[in-house]
């Protein structure tokens, strides 16, 4: 099934679903969670929006289509800074309170983990973990690309935001998929579930021969909110995974806090991080 909004652009820019976590997930909470969670009010219609769209088209088979066509890999090869470069041309011009392109987003990430003197591995996937977001430059639809993540292929929780949308999500009434375990058996592992696709799954599958396992927890569940702030999807976890998620939530308030309006210095920078990179990437990345 093809919502017929799917080519829509909702969000004023891809940043906007990120602020949206931090009015959901601030820091420090000192209203009822309740409160935070009011997705009604008018500044949010965009937001809604994406996730309508979203939650009607992220199916089990659509996951698998997009994993067959974009884990081939064969959309384009780049350095890392060439890929970092390319993202760049992302920003939107429209948005009057950010003019940061990607590269200053992603260094203000990485050198607030820098400053906290995490391991190099650390500081290195805070300046990758959104190069995902290149498949906006591929076609993709923003609702294919940004977004809480969630398990395909059983029962959508009750967690995920603005989940009345998922009733008009064909995989809703299949009685295959829509029980609490679906396609998976209980406490199976994420590694055998599939998540809803976008630029954390993408990016995962670029990494994953490259990074050591933490860091590839964190790129591939950054985006899923409903298990590491809700804990929706206990069922489907292993032991393991809850051990690995300690690095997700370590990693997730640099992604969601460090944001400054101070931009870093790119060009003072860039030595260091092609020197980081050098130690743990190939010369080139197959996108």
């Amino acid at each position: 099934m093809k919502d017929s909004n799917q080519n829509a652009q909702p969000l004023g820019s891809l940043d906007e679903w990120e602020d949206d976590v931090v009015r959901r997930y601030p820091e420090e909470a000192h209203k009822a969670k309740e409160e935070f969670r009011n997705y009604e009010a008018p500044a949010r219609d965009t937001v809604k929006e994406f996730y309508r769209i979203n939650h009607i088209n992220q199916t089990y088979d659509f996951v698998l289509e997009k994993k067959n066509d974009f884990l081939k890999f064969n959309r384009r090869e780049m350095s890392l800074w060439d890929a970092v470069e390319f993202l760049n041309t992302l920003v939107d011009d429209s948005d009057p309170d950010i003019d940061l392109d990607q590269t200053q987003h992603l260094l203000q990430t990485s050198e607030a983990i820098r400053a906290d003197g995490h391991p190099d591995w650390f500081v290195l996937t805070g300046f990758l973990h959104d190069l995902g977001k290149v498949l906006c430059l591929f076609g993709e639809p923003q609702w294919a690309v940004v977004g809480d993540t969630f398990p395909v292929g059983c029962a959508y929780s009750d967690k995920i935001v603005y989940p009345e949308f998922f009733k008009q999500n064909p995989d809703y009434t299949n009685e295959r998929l829509n029980t609490k375990y679906g396609v998976y058996k209980p406490n199976c592992g994420l590694d055998n579930v599939h998540m809803s696709w976008g630029h954390d799954e993408y990016l995962y599958h670029i990494m994953k021969d490259y990074l050591p396992e933490p860091a590839l927890y964190m790129i591939r569940y950054h985006s899923f909110y409903s298990q590491h702030r809700e804990g929706a999807y206990d069922h489907l976890m292993s032991k393991h995974d809850h051990e690995m998620f300690k690095w997700v939530d370590k990693f997730n308030p640099y992604d969601l806090y460090s944001k400054a309006p101070t931009p870093p210095n790119v060009k003072e920078l860039r030595p260091y991080y092609e020197d980081l990179a050098a130690k743990f990437l190939p010369d080139t990345l197959k996108f």
